[in-house]
This record gives structure tokens, C-alpha cells and sequence, in this order.
């Protein structure tokens, strides 16, 4: 019999989890997560209602939460290609010298099709968490995902070791479910 029925409050994996054990994919810009060296599930937080009472007010679980942002660290490419990329999928977004910029990003070509190509502003993302043997063991599923932050670049000439770049992306997003390795609820 195995132990986990006969002692149903043991844990059956004894194995912790690595931080190093995952990778990432980003439908839109595969290229930009391809070297990704660091990511996070963000924090969750339930809002809070307060019942007044004559003695004390109390806190009563609210109804909406609020998801932290996603943030990614990768390693710049020698082309800047997974720099380029969410570079320029910011800059479309924000259109800052014309809105041809954003009209490039989605491939617009008349404003009839337009309403349809706002949603390739979007991207899911995926972030695989992956177990002591690199298998699979849970997936971080993000919807609609945008970037809202790129971190600087910065060239320095004075410098004795090599650091190669490493920049940081923040990313808004609706919503994030963990499932399991098969893509189902955990």
C-alpha cells in the first residue's frame, strides 16, 4: 500500500522546487523569451470590504483581485533581435512619432480590418515550471498580455570584464491560471 494511503498527511514528493527549473514562451515575440533568465508568477491580491460593527469595523473578503505585473529578464542577443522585438512591439503600442508606428505593428492596411488587428497588440504567454528532472510539473498561463516597461541598455567602454546585457520587460496582463502539465486544472 502505498504510504500516501496509508498515512493520507505525508507528502508523497519530498523533491523541492528549483528556481532555476522553467522557461518561458511568448506567442507573439518567441525570440524575446528564447533567452529569458529570470521570471516570476506575480503576486495575487484580494481586495478587502470593511463591515462596520458598533464595537469594531471588520475586514470581509472583497470581490475583485488585483495580479501583479509579470516581469522577464533575458540576454540580449549580438543583433538585438529579442530587444528589437519588444522594443518595437512597445513603440506600436505607444505610437510615438506617428500612428503609422502603431499601424505597423498590426499590419493594418485599411481601417476596416482595423478592430480585428487591436488584438495583435495582445499576446498569451506561457511559463513553464518544470521539476528536478526538467519535466513539466505546472504551466503559468497569461492572457493578453502587453509590455509596459523595457529597461535601458547601457554602453560603457571603461569596463575590464565582460557583462553581457541583460535587459528587464514588465508586462500587464487580464489573467493568470496555474494548470497542471497537461494543460487542466491543478
Amino acid at each position: 500500500m502505498p504510504a500516501s494511503r496509508s498515512f493520507p498527511n505525508q507528502i508523497d514528493n519530498r523533491n523541492f522546487l528549483s528556481p532555476v527549473g522553467f522557461k518561458f514562451s511568448l506567442a507573439k515575440e518567441p525570440k524575446a523569451a528564447f533567452f529569458c533568465n529570470s521570471a516570476r508568477i506575480p503576486e495575487i491580491t484580494l481586495s478587502t470590504i470593511t463591515q462596520p460593527t458598533y464595537l469594531k469595523d471588520i475586514d470581509v473578503p472583497g470581490d475583485k483581485l488585483t495580479y501583479g505585473d509579470l516581469s522577464l529578464r533575458f540576454l540580449v542577443d549580438e543583433n538585438m533581435e529579442n530587444y528589437m522585438a519588444i522594443h518595437n512591439w512597445l513603440t506600436g503600442i505607444g505610437f510615438p512619432e506617428t500612428t503609422q508606428d502603431f499601424r505597423d505593428l498590426v499590419d493594418i492596411e485599411d481601417d476596416a480590418t482595423q478592430k480585428d488587428n487591436v488584438l495583435q497588440v495582445f499576446s498569451d504567454g506561457s511559463l513553464y515550471i518544470l521539476n528536478s528532472n526538467y519535466k513539466t510539473t505546472a504551466i503559468v498561463k497569461f492572457k493578453d498580455l502587453f509590455p509596459t516597461t523595457l529597461t535601458s541598455l547601457e554602453f560603457d567602454s571603461t569596463a575590464t570584464d565582460i557583462q553581457y546585457f541583460t535587459a528587464e520587460a514588465s508586462f500587464k496582463y487580464t489573467v493568470y491560471n496555474i494548470l497542471g502539465p497537461t494543460g487542466t486544472s491543478l
